[in-house]
């Protein structure tokens, strides 16, 4: 069970993170890249981005020897630069003891470049600056505008959430799964931990490239940094595709787009089969993996199961181009997206 203990000066200081922060969107989208499964929705995305990732990345690797990585990199500033700047003026005390903590126990020594961070060389200080920038461009860069169409929408659900009930309803209905009882705010977690952020409040920070659990961010004098899913973590398009279906496509497949186009309005799984042409069984099993990456809901009326596009679904499709050759006919119905 995970603890969040919070004072009243806590409860005065929960903030949701006005913009979203590069460096941490990106390290949590390296971490979806590294981590096995969901080859369904994710595993074409993940192929293609190791394909094209730049040697000048491959330092990062180093940092993260056994899938810990150090707290120095967990940096929440809006801008890239900023981030990065934030990085390198962390404290040498906290990068050495950082570094001999994910190196502890690891079979194989720390590479020079590592050793060399560790004794806060110049120049090893900028081939990870470097590799950061890399990274970013490569992963992150094509999608950027989508990433902050979606935070813009996370923000709005929740100042909404906060004024209509309040902040301790707006942490239990933004995480799903966590509770709140007389100022501490618990979930079930791996192993069990206490957090006290003292005064220093806490800082919501959505992700759009991770469907796991909370990933908590903690230094003393600062806000605890609380970075949780916001949807389903499918890989976003990239903004510049939206002239075509081809980004989509390519991570959905194409009959996965051709259903969630069609789903602008309400059809049955039968109705699905019938618009695409293919077998009741096929449409039942492309329904159930959007529906299973949010973009879809079903709900049973009688013996009839209905599908219908959600916010976020829409919202992806949002950056194409007006399309009436699809089987759903033009999009309509975003505003409320």
């Amino acid at each position: 069970m995970i603890r969040v203990r919070l004072t009243a000066d806590d409860f005065a200081r929960v903030r949701f993170a006005p913009r979203p922060a590069p460096l941490q969107e990106l390290n949590v989208a390296l971490m979806r890249m590294c981590l096995p499964g969901d080859d369904v929705l994710v595993g074409r995305w993940r192929r293609r981005q190791w394909r094209s990732l730049p040697v000048a990345v491959r330092p990062l690797a180093d940092l993260v020897p056994a899938g810990q990585a150090p707290l120095f990199i967990d940096e929440f500033s809006d801008t890239l630069e900023d981030g990065l700047d934030s990085v390198r003026a962390t404290r040498p005390e906290l990068v050495r003891s950082e570094l001999e903590r994910v190196y502890a126990g690891h079979p194989a020594p720390a590479p020079p470049w590592v050793r060399d961070l560790h004794r806060g060389d110049a120049d090893a200080w900028h081939l990870m600056r470097r590799a950061q920038h890399a990274a970013f461009d490569s992963v992150l860069r094509p999608v950027w505008p989508l990433v902050q169409e979606l935070h813009r929408s996370e923000f709005t659900r929740h100042a909404l959430t906060v004024a209509e009930h309040g902040v301790g309803a707006a942490l239990t209905a933004l995480v799903p799964g966590t509770r709140l009882h007389g100022g501490v705010w618990e979930w079930e977690g791996p192993g069990e931990g206490d957090i006290e952020p003292a005064g220093h409040g806490v800082v919501l920070v959505p992700t759009f490239h991770w469907r796991g659990r909370l990933l908590l961010a903690h230094r003393p004098g600062r806000p605890l940094y609380v970075t949780y899913p916001a949807g389903p973590g499918l890989p976003l398009p990239p903004a510049g595709a939206g002239g075509t279906d081809d980004a989509l496509a390519g991570v959905l497949g194409r009959t996965r787009l051709e259903t969630l186009l069609l789903l602008a309005e309400e059809h049955t799984t039968g109705d699905v089969a019938r618009r695409l042409g293919v077998s009741d069984a096929t449409a039942s099993v492309h329904c159930a993996a959007l529906r299973g990456a949010g973009l879809i809901t079903t709900v049973r009326a009688g013996r009839a199961v209905l599908h219908r596009r959600t916010a976020l679904g829409s919202l992806l499709l949002r950056r194409r181009a007006p399309d009436t050759g699809r089987p759903g006919g033009p999009e309509r119905g975003h505003s409320g997206a």
